[in-house]
Protein backbone atom coordinates (compact mmCIF):
# COMPACT_ATOMS: atom_id res chain seq x y z
CA UNK A 1 0.00 0.00 0.00
CA UNK A 2 1.40 3.81 -0.90
CA UNK A 3 0.82 6.47 1.67
CA UNK A 4 0.87 10.20 1.03
CA UNK A 5 2.00 12.89 2.65
CA UNK A 6 0.41 16.06 3.66
CA UNK A 7 1.09 17.96 0.62
CA UNK A 8 -0.70 15.19 -1.28
CA UNK A 9 2.40 13.76 -3.24
CA UNK A 10 3.46 9.93 -2.76
CA UNK A 11 5.79 8.81 0.04
CA UNK A 12 6.83 6.52 -2.82
CA UNK A 13 7.56 8.85 -6.13
CA UNK A 14 6.85 7.80 -8.80
CA UNK A 15 9.17 7.19 -12.47
CA UNK A 16 8.78 10.03 -14.34
CA UNK A 17 10.03 10.75 -17.73
CA UNK A 18 8.72 7.68 -19.76
CA UNK A 19 7.57 8.76 -23.68
CA UNK A 20 3.84 7.33 -22.23
CA UNK A 21 4.37 10.40 -19.30
CA UNK A 22 5.43 13.02 -21.75
CA UNK A 23 2.16 12.19 -23.97
CA UNK A 24 0.30 12.15 -21.31
CA UNK A 25 1.28 15.29 -20.26
CA UNK A 26 0.40 16.64 -23.54
CA UNK A 27 -3.22 15.91 -23.29
CA UNK A 28 -3.67 16.79 -19.79
CA UNK A 29 -5.46 20.48 -19.90
CA UNK A 30 -7.93 18.62 -23.03
CA UNK A 31 -8.49 15.47 -20.90
CA UNK A 32 -9.44 17.29 -17.78
CA UNK A 33 -11.38 20.46 -19.30
CA UNK A 34 -14.44 17.91 -20.55
CA UNK A 35 -14.78 16.58 -16.69
CA UNK A 36 -15.04 20.50 -15.24
CA UNK A 37 -19.01 21.03 -14.98
CA UNK A 38 -21.47 22.49 -12.90
CA UNK A 39 -23.31 19.72 -10.27
CA UNK A 40 -25.54 19.46 -8.21
CA UNK A 41 -25.62 17.54 -4.89
CA UNK A 42 -25.79 13.63 -4.68
CA UNK A 43 -27.57 12.30 -1.44
CA UNK A 44 -26.75 9.12 0.04
CA UNK A 45 -27.74 6.21 -2.11
CA UNK A 46 -27.76 7.86 -5.05
CA UNK A 47 -26.60 6.51 -8.88
CA UNK A 48 -22.46 6.61 -8.61
CA UNK A 49 -22.53 6.93 -4.90
CA UNK A 50 -22.33 4.37 -2.44
CA UNK A 51 -22.54 5.02 1.42
CA UNK A 52 -20.25 2.87 3.77
CA UNK A 53 -22.23 0.08 5.29
CA UNK A 54 -24.37 0.85 7.97
CA UNK A 55 -23.79 4.35 7.43
CA UNK A 56 -26.70 6.82 6.29
CA UNK A 57 -24.93 10.14 6.74
CA UNK A 58 -22.32 10.22 4.53
CA UNK A 59 -21.88 13.09 1.91
CA UNK A 60 -20.97 12.83 -1.61
CA UNK A 61 -20.85 14.68 -4.77
CA UNK A 62 -21.35 13.65 -8.18
CA UNK A 63 -19.96 16.49 -9.93
CA UNK A 64 -18.62 19.94 -8.85
CA UNK A 65 -20.63 21.28 -5.88
CA UNK A 66 -22.87 24.65 -6.75
CA UNK A 67 -22.21 26.08 -3.25
CA UNK A 68 -19.92 24.37 -0.96
CA UNK A 69 -21.35 23.63 2.51
CA UNK A 70 -24.24 21.27 1.90
CA UNK A 71 -26.59 20.19 4.61
CA UNK A 72 -26.94 22.73 7.24
CA UNK A 73 -28.09 21.93 10.60
CA UNK A 74 -26.90 19.78 13.96
CA UNK A 75 -23.62 22.41 13.80
CA UNK A 76 -23.43 24.68 16.86
CA UNK A 77 -20.47 27.19 16.14
CA UNK A 78 -21.73 29.69 18.60
CA UNK A 79 -21.43 27.03 21.84
CA UNK A 80 -23.99 26.17 24.05
CA UNK A 81 -24.47 25.54 27.47
CA UNK A 82 -24.59 22.20 29.02
CA UNK A 83 -28.71 20.45 29.76
CA UNK A 84 -28.34 20.95 33.35
CA UNK A 85 -29.02 16.98 33.90
CA UNK A 86 -27.01 16.44 36.55
CA UNK A 87 -25.63 13.65 34.41
CA UNK A 88 -21.75 14.16 34.54
CA UNK A 89 -20.40 10.84 34.89
CA UNK A 90 -21.29 7.35 34.68
CA UNK A 91 -22.02 4.32 37.35
CA UNK A 92 -22.92 1.13 36.82
CA UNK A 93 -25.40 -1.11 38.73
CA UNK A 94 -27.30 -4.65 37.97
CA UNK A 95 -25.74 -3.97 34.23
CA UNK A 96 -27.46 -0.63 33.68
CA UNK A 97 -25.16 2.37 33.45
CA UNK A 98 -26.77 5.21 35.17
CA UNK A 99 -25.85 8.53 36.28
CA UNK A 100 -23.10 8.85 39.42
CA UNK A 101 -25.12 12.00 40.25
CA UNK A 102 -29.20 12.87 40.15
CA UNK A 103 -30.51 16.15 40.90
CA UNK A 104 -33.29 15.12 42.76
CA UNK A 105 -31.57 11.40 44.73
CA UNK A 106 -27.67 12.92 45.57
CA UNK A 107 -24.33 10.77 44.94
CA UNK A 108 -24.31 7.19 43.77
CA UNK A 109 -22.71 4.73 46.10
CA UNK A 110 -21.68 1.68 43.99
CA UNK A 111 -20.54 -0.15 46.63
CA UNK A 112 -24.73 -0.67 47.57
CA UNK A 113 -26.18 0.55 44.67
CA UNK A 114 -27.91 3.85 46.18
CA UNK A 115 -28.18 7.15 46.04
CA UNK A 116 -27.46 9.50 49.24
CA UNK A 117 -28.62 13.38 49.52
CA UNK A 118 -28.61 15.34 52.90
CA UNK A 119 -32.56 15.19 54.46
CA UNK A 120 -33.68 18.69 54.18
CA UNK A 121 -34.63 19.52 57.09
CA UNK A 122 -32.33 17.56 59.26
CA UNK A 123 -34.19 16.02 62.06
CA UNK A 124 -32.63 15.98 65.32
CA UNK A 125 -29.08 13.86 65.33
CA UNK A 126 -26.57 12.93 67.77
CA UNK A 127 -23.24 14.77 67.59
CA UNK A 128 -21.47 13.73 64.23
CA UNK A 129 -24.07 12.10 62.85
CA UNK A 130 -26.22 13.45 60.13
CA UNK A 131 -29.75 11.96 58.31
CA UNK A 132 -29.47 10.59 54.41
CA UNK A 133 -32.13 9.77 52.19
CA UNK A 134 -31.32 6.81 50.68
CA UNK A 135 -32.24 5.53 47.42
CA UNK A 136 -31.48 2.17 46.97
CA UNK A 137 -31.93 0.01 43.68
CA UNK A 138 -29.81 1.90 41.88
CA UNK A 139 -32.68 4.70 42.16
CA UNK A 140 -35.66 3.27 42.70
CA UNK A 141 -38.05 5.49 43.95
CA UNK A 142 -39.90 2.66 45.64
CA UNK A 143 -37.09 2.08 47.96
CA UNK A 144 -36.64 5.17 49.96
CA UNK A 145 -36.06 5.59 52.81
CA UNK A 146 -33.84 7.83 55.92
CA UNK A 147 -30.92 6.56 57.39
CA UNK A 148 -28.41 8.15 60.21
CA UNK A 149 -24.64 7.82 58.90
CA UNK A 150 -21.75 8.62 60.65
CA UNK A 151 -20.39 10.31 57.45
CA UNK A 152 -21.40 10.51 53.89
CA UNK A 153 -20.93 7.66 52.21
CA UNK A 154 -18.20 6.92 49.34
CA UNK A 155 -18.66 9.23 46.14
CA UNK A 156 -20.74 11.76 48.13
CA UNK A 157 -20.20 15.19 47.12
CA UNK A 158 -18.02 13.71 44.29
CA UNK A 159 -17.30 16.62 41.59
CA UNK A 160 -18.42 16.15 37.67
CA UNK A 161 -16.40 14.05 35.78
CA UNK A 162 -14.43 17.29 33.23
CA UNK A 163 -14.04 14.49 30.64
CA UNK A 164 -17.48 12.92 30.64
CA UNK A 165 -18.52 17.33 30.64
CA UNK A 166 -16.40 17.39 27.55
CA UNK A 167 -18.19 14.16 25.86
CA UNK A 168 -21.64 16.32 26.41
CA UNK A 169 -20.98 19.20 25.00
CA UNK A 170 -19.24 16.93 21.91
CA UNK A 171 -23.00 15.21 21.72
CA UNK A 172 -24.59 19.01 21.07
CA UNK A 173 -23.09 19.71 17.72
CA UNK A 174 -22.69 17.90 14.75
CA UNK A 175 -19.16 16.53 12.88
CA UNK A 176 -20.61 15.77 9.33
CA UNK A 177 -18.97 13.75 7.20
CA UNK A 178 -17.09 15.02 4.08
CA UNK A 179 -19.10 15.66 1.29
CA UNK A 180 -16.32 14.71 -1.88
CA UNK A 181 -15.37 15.46 -5.46
CA UNK A 182 -12.78 15.11 -8.13
CA UNK A 183 -11.43 15.64 -11.39
CA UNK A 184 -11.66 13.85 -13.89
CA UNK A 185 -15.33 11.98 -13.09
CA UNK A 186 -16.95 8.92 -14.79
CA UNK A 187 -20.09 11.20 -15.48
CA UNK A 188 -17.85 13.54 -17.93
CA UNK A 189 -15.93 10.96 -19.85
CA UNK A 190 -12.85 8.72 -18.02
CA UNK A 191 -9.79 10.10 -17.20
CA UNK A 192 -6.30 8.49 -18.56
CA UNK A 193 -3.84 6.82 -17.39
CA UNK A 194 -0.79 8.27 -15.85
CA UNK A 195 -2.35 11.35 -15.64
CA UNK A 196 -3.06 13.39 -12.07
CA UNK A 197 -6.07 13.34 -10.32
CA UNK A 198 -7.24 15.85 -8.19
CA UNK A 199 -9.43 15.71 -4.90
CA UNK A 200 -11.06 18.32 -2.76
CA UNK A 201 -14.39 17.99 -0.06
CA UNK A 202 -16.65 20.41 1.26
CA UNK A 203 -15.30 23.68 3.68
CA UNK A 204 -17.10 25.23 6.06
CA UNK A 205 -17.08 24.38 9.87
CA UNK A 206 -19.37 21.91 10.22
CA UNK A 207 -17.03 19.82 7.65
CA UNK A 208 -13.46 20.97 8.85
CA UNK A 209 -14.07 23.36 12.09
CA UNK A 210 -13.63 25.08 13.53
CA UNK A 211 -16.65 24.31 15.79
CA UNK A 212 -16.86 25.29 19.87
CA UNK A 213 -19.41 23.98 22.57
CA UNK A 214 -19.70 24.00 26.43
CA UNK A 215 -21.58 22.10 29.20
CA UNK A 216 -21.74 22.85 32.56
CA UNK A 217 -22.67 20.86 35.90
CA UNK A 218 -22.23 21.80 39.61
CA UNK A 219 -19.97 24.48 39.27
CA UNK A 220 -17.84 23.13 36.40
CA UNK A 221 -17.86 24.39 32.83
CA UNK A 222 -15.56 22.39 30.31
CA UNK A 223 -15.39 23.93 27.07
CA UNK A 224 -14.18 22.23 23.82
CA UNK A 225 -13.12 23.27 20.03
CA UNK A 226 -13.51 20.30 17.27
CA UNK A 227 -11.84 20.89 14.07
CA UNK A 228 -10.52 18.63 11.32
CA UNK A 229 -6.38 17.65 11.74
CA UNK A 230 -5.99 15.53 8.19
CA UNK A 231 -8.52 14.08 5.21
CA UNK A 232 -7.10 10.95 3.98
CA UNK A 233 -8.31 9.54 0.76
CA UNK A 234 -8.69 6.15 -0.49
CA UNK A 235 -8.09 6.11 -4.03
CA UNK A 236 -9.33 2.53 -4.14
CA UNK A 237 -6.13 1.13 -5.63
CA UNK A 238 -4.72 0.62 -2.68
CA UNK A 239 -3.11 4.59 -2.34
CA UNK A 240 -4.24 6.64 0.13
CA UNK A 241 -3.36 10.24 -0.14
CA UNK A 242 -2.81 12.34 2.75
CA UNK A 243 -4.16 16.31 2.87
CA UNK A 244 -4.15 18.71 5.36
CA UNK A 245 -6.68 21.15 3.56
CA UNK A 246 -9.94 20.53 1.91
CA UNK A 247 -8.37 20.62 -1.50
CA UNK A 248 -8.99 22.85 -4.20
CA UNK A 249 -11.64 22.05 -7.19
CA UNK A 250 -10.30 21.87 -10.43
CA UNK A 251 -11.48 24.60 -12.60
CA UNK A 252 -10.89 23.96 -16.41
CA UNK A 253 -10.09 27.79 -17.04
CA UNK A 254 -8.51 27.70 -13.95
CA UNK A 255 -4.98 29.47 -14.03
CA UNK A 256 -3.85 25.85 -12.88
CA UNK A 257 -5.68 23.60 -15.71
CA UNK A 258 -3.43 20.86 -16.99
CA UNK A 259 -1.15 21.02 -13.46
CA UNK A 260 -1.46 19.12 -10.16
CA UNK A 261 -3.68 19.89 -7.49
CA UNK A 262 -1.67 22.75 -5.45
CA UNK A 263 -2.98 21.12 -2.23
CA UNK A 264 -4.61 17.56 -2.48
CA UNK A 265 -3.79 15.42 -5.30
CA UNK A 266 -3.39 12.12 -6.63
CA UNK A 267 -0.38 13.22 -8.98
CA UNK A 268 1.34 10.38 -10.32
CA UNK A 269 -2.06 8.98 -11.57
CA UNK A 270 -3.57 5.85 -11.65
CA UNK A 271 -1.00 2.95 -13.18
CA UNK A 272 -3.95 0.66 -15.17
CA UNK A 273 -7.05 1.54 -16.72
CA UNK A 274 -10.17 0.48 -14.74
CA UNK A 275 -12.93 1.94 -12.86
CA UNK A 276 -12.04 2.96 -8.87
CA UNK A 277 -13.99 4.18 -6.02
CA UNK A 278 -12.74 7.07 -4.33
CA UNK A 279 -13.45 7.86 -0.56
CA UNK A 280 -12.13 10.26 2.27
CA UNK A 281 -12.14 10.02 6.03
CA UNK A 282 -11.94 13.26 8.22
CA UNK A 283 -10.14 13.11 11.23
CA UNK A 284 -11.05 15.60 14.18
CA UNK A 285 -9.33 16.38 17.31
CA UNK A 286 -11.63 17.33 19.62
CA UNK A 287 -9.45 19.65 22.55
CA UNK A 288 -11.45 20.12 25.93
CA UNK A 289 -10.49 21.71 28.53
CA UNK A 290 -11.77 22.47 32.11
CA UNK A 291 -12.22 25.67 33.89
CA UNK A 292 -9.01 27.79 33.85
CA UNK A 293 -7.79 25.47 31.45
CA UNK A 294 -6.98 21.81 33.35
CA UNK A 295 -7.43 19.44 33.49
CA UNK A 296 -7.52 18.83 29.53
CA UNK A 297 -7.48 16.60 26.92
CA UNK A 298 -8.30 15.80 23.41
CA UNK A 299 -10.88 13.17 21.99
CA UNK A 300 -10.21 11.85 18.47
CA UNK A 301 -13.14 11.79 16.38
CA UNK A 302 -13.49 10.70 12.30
CA UNK A 303 -16.25 10.79 9.78
CA UNK A 304 -16.26 9.10 6.44
CA UNK A 305 -17.85 9.95 3.46
CA UNK A 306 -19.75 7.94 0.64
CA UNK A 307 -17.54 6.68 -2.54
CA UNK A 308 -17.60 8.22 -5.57
CA UNK A 309 -15.82 6.42 -9.12
CA UNK A 310 -13.42 7.17 -11.36
CA UNK A 311 -12.94 5.19 -14.28
CA UNK A 312 -9.81 5.41 -16.22
CA UNK A 313 -8.89 4.47 -19.83
CA UNK A 314 -5.36 3.17 -21.40
CA UNK A 315 -3.72 6.49 -23.49
CA UNK A 316 -4.00 5.34 -26.81
CA UNK A 317 -0.70 6.24 -28.81
CA UNK A 318 -1.31 6.91 -33.01
CA UNK A 319 1.76 6.55 -34.93
CA UNK A 320 1.93 7.14 -38.62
Amino acid sequence: MLTSGGSGVPARPARAGTPRRLLAAAGLTLLLAVTAAPASAAGPGDPGADCPPGQTDCNVWDDDPGVPGGPGGGGNPGGGGGAGDGAAGKCQWNGRVIPCYDDVLGWFNTGDGCYYKLAEPQPTAPDGKQWYVQTCNGGDLGAQTVVLRDGPPPGYGAPPDPEELARRALASISLLPPRIAVAPRRSKGPGLVGLPVWMWASGGASYFGPLTASASDRGLTVSMTARVNRIVWNMGDGTRVTCTKPGTPYAADGPRAGLNSPDCGYDRGYRRAGTYRVSATTYWTVHWAAGDGDPNGDIAQQRNSGTVPVEIDELQVVTR
